[in-house]
This record gives C-alpha cells, sequence and structure tokens, in this order.
C-alpha cells in the first residue's frame, strides 16, 4: 500500500508548469510552481508546518498549547491544519481587508479568527499584529510563530522550495519572480539558487502602498509610501526580518486593478485558479518583459488558491464598483449584472389592472411585462397605464389585455449595448433579453444609462 501517514505529508514537491498563452509574446519560457496542490492550498503550508517543528524541538511550543498568530488567511490556513494533526489550538488575528473565504476557511478547520482594522499603525493597539501579541502574553501556554520575523519561514523555502525548483528546472532557471509579503518564500528560495548559481536573478513584487521597493532602492524607511491597498498577500509597512534585501535584485511594483485584472486572467487563459498575488505576480512579470531574452527560464510562485478570492477579484459587481472591470462596450448580459440573480417580474394578460397597480407600487417599477402562459404578449408602463386610469377609472377593474402596450423587444444575452438602445425609445421603456439558460431579464433606461457611463470610465 502506497499511502500518507497523515495530510501533513502532503505537502510540498508541487508541480512546475509552463505558461503559455499570457507570455505568448515573451521571448523567454515561463513556468508557474503551482503551490495551490498543498494540502491547505497554498505555500504557506511548507512554512507553517517549520515553524511549528522548529518551535516544538526547542520548547516554545509545548503540548496541548495555543498557537496564536496575525495573518491574512494561507499562514493560519497551515497553521490549523498542523495543529489538528499536533493537537493544538489556534487563534489568528487578521485584517478587514481580508477576503471573506479565507476568514470561512480558517473557522472550517476549527480556529478562532479575529478581524482588525487594517488602516492603523503596525504599532496601534487595534492592528492585528499588536492584538496577536497582546493574546500571546495573556492566554497561558500559548506560542505566537511570529512569521515576519521567524526566521523558520525563509529556511521551508531554502530546505524545499529552492531545491524543488532548481531540480525541476534541470539547474536551468534564470529567474525567479516572487511576490513579497513576509519575505520568506522569495529570501528562502532565493537564497539556495543564488548558491548554486550566483547569476539567477531574484525579483520581487511589490504593491503601492507597500515600503519595499523604495527601501531597496535607497534605503529609505518612508513612511510616505504607506497607504492602504487592496492587493492581498504581498507589500509591508514595515521591514519583516525574513525580507533580506541583499538577495533580491529588483522590486517591481504593480497596481492594484493590474494585479486584479490578471487574478482574473490566468484561470481564463491558461486554466489554473489561482489568487490575487499570483496575478500580481504575474502582472509585475510582464511589466519587466525586457529584462528577460531567448533562452532565459523564468518561474513565478502561484501562491495560493483561487477559491479564496470568490467574492473579490473574481465578483463581477466587486470588481465593478473599484472600477477595475473594463467594459468598453457592454453586452445585454453585462448591462443586467445588477440584478442577474433576480426574477422577472411579469402580470398576466387575464389579471386586473388593479394587481399591475398594486405590484408596482409594491416593488417601485415603472414597467411590467404581459405574459399568455410562457409568451411575452405585452408590456405596461406607469405613465401610459396611469393616464389611461384618470381618464377611466373602471378600468382598473378589467384585464390588463384592454390597456397593454406592445410587447417588448427580445434579444439575446451578446446583443451589443448600440442595438439595445436604438431599441428603446419614448414609446418603448424597455427590452427583453433571453440567456442562455432560457432565463427573461429586463433591460430599462436605468441599465442603458449605466452602462454607458462604464463605457466612459
Amino acid at each position: 500500500m502506497k499511502y500518507c501517514k497523515n495530510i501533513l505529508e502532503t505537502i510540498g514537491n508541487t508541480p512546475l508548469v509552463k505558461i503559455n498563452t499570457i507570455t505568448k509574446d515573451l521571448p523567454c519560457d515561463v513556468f508557474a510552481k503551482v503551490e495551490t496542490f498543498n494540502p491547505g492550498n497554498s505555500i504557506k503550508d511548507r512554512m507553517a508546518l517549520k515553524m511549528i517543528e522548529d518551535a516544538e524541538k526547542d520548547g516554545r511550543l509545548k503540548p496541548g498549547g495555543t498557537i496564536i498568530e496575525g495573518t491574512s488567511g494561507n499562514t493560519g490556513m497551515g497553521l490549523a491544519i498542523a495543529a489538528i494533526i499536533k493537537g493544538y489550538k489556534c487563534i489568528f488575528t487578521t485584517t478587514d481587508k481580508q477576503s471573506k473565504e479565507k476568514v470561512d476557511a480558517l473557522r472550517a478547520f476549527g480556529a478562532e479568527v479575529i478581524v482588525c482594522p487594517t488602516d492603523v499603525e503596525p504599532e496601534d493597539p487595534k492592528s492585528y499584529y499588536s492584538v496577536s501579541s497582546r493574546l500571546e502574553h495573556e492566554i497561558p501556554n500559548s506560542w505566537k510563530p511570529n512569521q515576519y520575523d521567524n526566521l523558520s519561514n525563509s529556511a521551508a523555502h531554502y530546505e524545499q522550495t529552492g531545491p524543488e525548483i532548481w531540480d525541476q528546472t534541470d539547474g536551468k532557471i534564470t529567474h525567479l519572480v516572487v511576490g513579497v509579503g513576509t519575505g520568506g518564500t522569495i529570501c528562502g528560495t532565493g537564497r539556495y539558487l543564488k548558491e548554486k548559481n550566483p547569476n539567477i536573478q531574484i525579483l520581487g513584487i511589490d504593491t503601492y502602498g507597500s515600503v519595499f521597493k523604495k527601501y531597496k532602492e535607497t534605503g529609505i524607511f518612508d513612511k510616505n509610501e504607506i497607504y492602504p491597498y487592496i492587493t492581498e498577500g504581498i507589500g509591508e509597512d514595515f521591514l519583516p526580518q525574513n525580507v533580506d534585501f541583499s538577495i533580491i535584485d529588483h522590486f517591481e511594483k504593480v497596481t492594484d486593478k493590474d494585479a486584479a485584472v490578471m487574478t482574473r486572467r490566468i484561470p481564463r487563459e491558461e486554466g489554473i485558479f489561482v489568487g490575487n498575488s499570483a496575478g500580481s505576480a504575474m502582472a509585475g512579470l510582464m511589466q519587466m518583459k525586457d529584462r528577460f531574452k531567448k533562452g532565459d527560464v523564468v518561474v513565478v510562485i502561484f501562491h495560493d488558491h483561487g477559491t479564496r478570492y470568490l467574492g473579490k477579484m473574481f465578483n463581477d459587481d466587486w470588481m465593478r464598483d473599484r472600477g477595475f472591470l473594463e467594459i468598453k462596450k457592454p453586452r445585454a448580459i453585462d448591462l443586467i449584472a445588477s440584478h442577474k440573480n433576480q426574477k422577472l417580474l411579469s402580470v398576466s394578460i387575464d389579471a386586473p389592472v388593479s394587481e399591475a397597480v398594486e405590484m408596482m407600487n409594491k416593488f417601485g417599477v415603472s414597467q411590467l411585462p404581459v405574459t399568455k402562459g410562457n409568451e411575452y404578449v405585452g408590456s405596461l408602463n406607469d405613465s401610459h397605464m396611469f393616464a389611461k386610469l384618470f381618464d377611466d377609472n373602471s378600468l382598473k377593474n378589467k384585464p390588463v389585455e384592454t390597456i397593454m402596450q406592445p410587447a417588448f423587444p427580445m434579444v439575446n444575452e451578446k446583443a451589443p449595448i448600440e442595438d439595445i438602445s436604438k431599441l428603446i425609445t419614448r414609446e418603448n421603456n424597455a427590452v427583453l433579453m433571453r440567456d442562455l439558460a432560457g432565463n427573461v431579464h429586463i433591460i430599462t433606461k436605468h441599465d442603458l444609462i449605466q452602462g454607458i457611463s462604464q463605457m466612459t470610465n
């Protein structure tokens, strides 16, 4: 029988996968180290287990103890998995900028999660750094790994990730591209690779709002560089001990928008479902294309799984609200995005007009499709209907058919906004759209105005 004694034995030995579509115009070969194959679906499983094992060896972590850590989610997942196998409790602090999916995942493994504000100094008592430190002092038999300054973090990647990449590329790697947060991945892996070949370039991905790039280039810790940002998993507003700037040859900053857009491109173009830091790393790699030449072998770390960002980067509404979703010419399906999950209101052709009036008032709508069985045979517009009732109030007791107007035009979900705008006129206030699932949605003047505003953003 071939099996693992427990889930911890599945950590590491993740695949190296060639990137083909996104990088097709680059002269070099690009490979992704896909860390989602770890049991916690992120690269942080490696260092989480290493930190625990080292703390067990020197007595910092004792049997039955409580692990307390500030984490964006992935390190917490690795710690939680190891804690289950080894019999520890976990309390994690995180920031309110982290995705709900990450927090829910930690709780699924039995961890207690405390959400703290993002927009505070690290020294602030409310910061997730400070809260975790306070809890460590208050809770008996507790231990804080402190992934930022715990050098077991870098050691895990020196011992595992670096050798794996060297072996998988047959020693041909020329560049390593990694998002920099705690610094453990890039510096541990980079140190091993540079010992094998000092000419290998170690390229760090930073984000706007983080201090890393300027500090590397000037030696100045500039607090004016610090401001809130959306990108998860990379960048910091302090200097972790795991960040060895002598190992990192260059920092490339990537905007929140470019990171988010690339995060969505990777699964759609490469079939690899990864998270925000991987999107940032790929966007940074593409920004640095002039650094690569024919024959180069570039390895980029794909840190974690896309399921942790379903409510953010992979949610159209979230992307649209932040101006990240570029729709130059919206189609019908884009115009109904804000109400695509709502059932279409309609009224039967033989229902009394009073029922239609009541429905319009209750739901605050100004037009209704009229149905006969499964067919859309007419429409009601509030102005037309109320003008008719004003002239003859007895109409309210008569069937809708007596005052209905022609049916709204029907389009498919790919209809361009230009065609839809021609159909919505003074006489016709809406258009119906049938999606691929057969569901019917309404497109109103309001939807059209929103779509036009998106085109001008």
